[in-house]
């Protein structure tokens, strides 16, 4: 699949690799961004694209001497960790449930947070830069310490899942927690006053920029920095507890040795190099693919998952999908779907089944196989997922 034009009249061009037309909402929410006098050469929009705040979820923006922290989000750092394990399919034999109850039981999920700080997350050298960051979170530290290993709510989650040669992968989704989502906050309001401030014209008040040369930008840079390294850590820190409840029920508590791991981030922002000139490139709801990046490409629970291997393509700022994207609100997916829809649609995975997670129903995603399809020039597939473990936060 090659990307197309899109037919708008603004400074840059929007390249999208959707292969579906989009909505009127979603073409203005791309103009919106392609016309700000800062962006670099085009903007790029993958394969799961849709509404977001400010930008396209699904839309990686390379700008020069400016960056709008609405566009990187308020999950600061989020993104997947996945780990190929040397156990295969027959160890899981009658253990799913057991496994499922206990990772409820070490990973907090949803707004809790562990009752004790515990020493791996309580020993990152991230903590030394507290006192650094925005003053709007400087009474968060004891929470973000002890948010320090958690999952959280809505689309994120943990999972066992088998590739195709009947391999046990273990996969998970999160972020910075409320410490990145605060920061976040306190920074895009900073840049909202500003933009009022100065008279700043905006084709929308969320694309509030900060200019590069700027003490906001620095700070805000500063910040963006430290919630993607805890993002990164927090799942570091849920990856160790997983491996632990795994291999006590196939290993006999035995450590075992990953064969494979890829941790990567899907909402961020990072200085590069593209078309020979120093950027920065956002991110919002993609992955980085750079020739032989892998990167990880979750479905809804229930369908498909990919590990995958970019191919470095230009155009997309070496750049691919983060998932399959969502084609309905939760609030119309709870209107549309029963719980009957979500036994059948989970059938065979081994988690909740309540009218609590029916917002994050298969039926309420994009098809995962035809996001794939639209990105073959993208990324190479090296392993497709299948859960048959799944906590939800």
């Amino acid at each position: 699949m090659a990307y197309e034009k899109l037919p708008v009249s603004t400074a840059k061009p929007v390249l999208s690799w959707a292969g579906h037309p989009l909505g009127s909402e979603e073409i203005q929410m791309a103009k919106n961004v392609a016309s700000l006098p800062f962006v670099f050469k085009h903007v790029a929009l993958m394969p799961d694209v849709h509404l977001g705040k400010g930008a396209l979820v699904g839309s990686v923006v390379a700008t020069k001497d400016a960056l709008i922290p609405a566009a990187v989000g308020v999950d600061i750092g989020c993104g997947m960790m996945a780990v190929k394990t040397p156990y295969n399919a027959q160890k899981l034999d009658d253990k799913l449930k057991k496994i499922r109850l206990d990772l409820e039981a070490v990973i907090p999920v949803g707004f809790n947070e562990n009752k004790e700080v515990e020493k791996k997350a309580g020993n990152w050298q991230g903590w030394a830069d507290f006192k650094e960051l925005h003053r709007g979170v400087q009474d968060l530290k004891g929470k973000a310490m002890k948010q320090m290993g958690s999952l959280g709510g809505g689309n994120h989650f943990i999972e066992v899942c088998l590739d195709t040669e009947e391999n046990v992968w273990l996969m998970l989704h999160s972020g910075s927690r409320n410490i990145g989502n605060v920061l976040a906050q306190c920074h895009i309001s900073t840049a909202k006053e500003l933009a009022k401030m100065m008279q700043t014209y905006l084709p929308d008040p969320d694309l509030a920029y900060f200019v590069a040369a700027s003490p906001n930008f620095h700070a805000y840079w500063h910040d963006l920095q430290w919630a993607q390294d805890y993002a990164r850590f927090n799942r570091n820190v849920m990856m160790a507890r997983f491996q632990k409840v795994v291999e006590k029920h196939l290993a006999g508590g035995k450590p075992m040795k990953p064969l494979l791991e890829v941790n990567c981030h899907h909402n961020y922002a990072e200085k590069e190099v593209h078309f020979g000139e120093d950027v920065y490139v956002t991110r919002k709801g993609a992955v980085r693919a750079q020739e032989n990046d892998y990167g990880i490409i979750p479905g809804s629970m229930g369908t498909k998952s990919y590990i995958v291997k970019g191919k470095g393509n230009l155009e997309s700022y070496c750049s691919c999908s983060h998932g399959a994207g969502r084609k309905m609100s939760r609030a119309k997916a709870k209107r549309e779907f029963t719980l009957d829809d979500l036994l059948e649609q989970t059938n065979g995975v081994e988690c909740r089944k309540d009218y609590g997670i029916i917002d994050e129903i298969p039926g309420a995603y994009k098809s995962i196989d035809e996001v794939m399809q639209q990105q073959s020039d993208l990324v190479e597939v090296v392993a497709t997922l299948k859960q048959v473990v799944c906590v939800k936060g």
